[in-house]
């Protein structure tokens, strides 16, 4: 329609997400046993292990591509702390790469293609502006404690199906690995008040919630 790279202001990433904003426990160089940390069954051979490196490539990748050198990153962080006792504090044993990683990931997700009000997940950073280099804000675009869907088929007027993915007995599919789906049980329809969703964010949030 005639609009240029110069159109566009920017980008954002991990909208409505979970995936941890920065990894401290291991590296994407790191490797164990002779495996790369990208052999792992959770990196699944990404180039990236957290939000904040992948954002700040994917923006110098732009540019590179003939974005203004001033486009515009923001990070959804509303439901990625993962904080808690849950947490890590170190990396996981050298037994192997899976261990290594597995043991050490802040993200506890069941496999990182969960995605439906995930148990376990926390508040992350509060939102703020220039965080970091490359990041114009840290935002919260999907509010905390608004359910992604119900865990069971509800009957409604709202045209709203029923994705298994945020049934908690779910045994999964190909997509995320034949995996649980992690989901938080009695979850109300997607866009709804999920007050067991938001206790369990404010709990597990990190920065802890002062």
């Amino acid at each position: 329609e005639g609009a240029t790279v110069n159109d566009v202001h920017g980008f954002i990433t991990n909208t409505a997400n979970y995936s941890a904003l920065k990894e401290n426990n291991f590296t994407i160089n790191d490797s164990v046993g002779g495996k790369s940390v990208r052999e792992s069954k959770w990196v699944d051979w990404n180039r990236y292990v957290d939000e904040l490196s992948f954002a700040q490539a994917f923006r110098n990748q732009l540019v590179t591509a003939g974005f203004n050198s001033g486009v515009g990153m923001l990070i959804d962080t509303s439901r990625n702390g993962w904080g808690g006792t849950a947490r890590p504090a170190g990396p996981g044993a050298m037994t192997d790469v899976d261990t290594y990683v597995n043991g050490g990931r802040y993200d506890r997700r069941i496999h990182v293609g969960n995605w439906c009000n995930q148990s376990g997940a926390g508040l992350g950073e509060r939102p703020q502006a220039s965080p970091a280099a490359g990041i114009d804000a840290y935002v919260w675009i999907k509010p905390p404690g608004e359910s992604d869907g119900s865990s069971s088929a509800i009957p409604n007027d709202e045209g709203k199906g029923f994705d298994r993915m945020c049934d908690p007995t779910y045994t999964g599919n190909p997509r995320n690995g034949n995996s649980m789906s992690g989901a938080l049980p009695n979850a109300p329809l997607s866009g709804r008040w999920f007050s067991a969703q938001f206790q369990q964010l404010m709990t597990n949030a990190y920065p802890p919630l002062s």
